[in-house]
């Protein structure tokens, strides 16, 4: 008779081990990653639960709780943004001191009337020496461009009026020259007591750029629109008729052209003009705003092409620009100041540009009463159109 006992003892006992067989699974740790998600399940069911029981005042301030939490993150995130771009800005800018410092008030025109401001815009082959009056000599770094630069009262227009350059005035302590010599033989200082005593329009700040500056700022707003109505061209540089989408180097050489225009330097003026209008409608239009990359790139550019007075902090523009916020590219007008021709020195050695004295002082007067919207509507040749040669 067959032994049972015997039999069955292999199928319960590990020969090897000598343990009950089968033996019991070794306990399999969970992973770490499987024991957060349980975690989480098991939190979530709870705060499910509890959200069930939370009555509708309770859940809403909870939501609102969250909201304002991430509202306060995003503000404190933006504002440290912000304060270091600022920094970063206003350390591009070079200052040149206070240009007003040496001019006794006594001598200077009364403040624009109710807050209006008048900036002085001087284009220059360089502003790196700007800062520097031992660095200036008789005919050298003359101005390009002379404007004036008038923010309304209310900040909801702005105008820009060129002054030639080649205007005959009279330059305090060096006679009567050309006006663009002033800075060259005084510096900013002695270009605002001529613009002063020529206008009796108050200064409040100047600003100093270089076009070759500006190729920058074009560049870093992917170039501008500007639209030639008839083909020009002059040393190997040509514009077509039409409209254009041009880069820096390419605007610059826009600007500089004079020789081949019916107006001659007074065409190029208008050139002037128009390219800070395409840089300025480019620079507040939708895609430059809404875009932090392309904003900041801008700025960037902006402030390592100028140089300003002392007074003109980074706090200050901001103000300002902040102010005209509402300003559109249709709300600011260009436009020069009026001229009976041309002409040549005393001595006959030099070309000038004769201003045209009686109407200049209704514009200098209207511009130092806030009224420039008047005297724009009775002068509308004065004025750049949207069509420039």
């Amino acid at each position: 008779m067959p032994d049972i006992a015997r039999d069955v003892a292999p199928m319960i006992k590990d020969p090897e081990v000598d343990a009950p067989f089968p033996a019991p699974m070794p306990a399999v740790e969970r992973p770490v990653e499987s024991r957060r998600k349980h975690s989480r399940r098991k939190a979530d069911h709870g705060f499910r639960a509890r959200w069930r029981t939370w009555s509708r005042s309770r859940r809403a301030l909870f939501v609102l709780g969250v909201i304002v939490a991430l509202l306060l993150t995003v503000a404190l995130t933006g504002a440290l943004w912000l304060r270091a771009l600022s920094h970063r800005l206003d350390a591009n800018i070079e200052r040149f001191g206070d240009p007003f410092a040496a001019i006794p008030e006594a001598e200077r025109p009364a403040p624009a009337s109710g807050g209006a401001v008048n900036v002085l815009l001087l284009g220059s082959d360089s502003r790196i020496s700007a800062g520097d009056p031992n660095q200036w000599q008789a005919g050298a770094q003359r101005t390009d461009a002379i404007m004036i630069a008038h923010l309304t009262a209310d900040k909801d227009a702005g105008y820009v009026i060129s002054i030639p350059r080649d205007s005959w005035v009279d330059i305090p302590g060096h006679g009567n020259n050309k006006i663009n010599a002033a800075f060259s033989f005084g510096g900013p200082t002695l270009m605002v007591k001529t613009v002063e005593q020529l206008t009796d329009v108050r200064i409040d700040h100047v600003v100093i750029a270089d076009f070759e500056g500006f190729t920058r700022i074009t560049d870093a707003l992917g170039g501008v629109t500007i639209t030639v109505p008839q083909t020009t061209g002059y040393k190997g540089s040509s514009f077509t008729a039409g409209t254009h989408q041009m880069d820096g180097e390419t605007a610059l050489r826009y600007v500089r052209q004079r020789h081949n225009l019916p107006g001659g330097d007074f065409d190029r003026v208008k050139r002037q003009q128009n390219w800070i209008r395409a840089v300025f409608t480019k620079m507040i239009s939708t895609g430059t705003l809404t875009s932090p990359s392309k904003l900041t790139e801008s700025l960037d550019a902006l402030t390592k092409s100028v140089a300003t007075d002392s007074g003109f902090t980074f706090g200050e523009i901001r103000g300002l620009a902040f102010s005209a916020r509402s300003l559109r590219s249709s709300d600011v007008v260009f436009l020069t100041a009026p001229v009976k021709g041309t002409g040549r020195s005393p001595d006959g050695k030099q070309s000038i540009v004769v201003l045209d004295r009686v109407a200049d002082a209704e514009l200098w007067q209207a511009i130092a009463k806030d009224k420039l919207d008047t005297w724009v509507t009775e002068h509308k040749s004065d004025v750049l159109g949207r069509t420039v040669r």
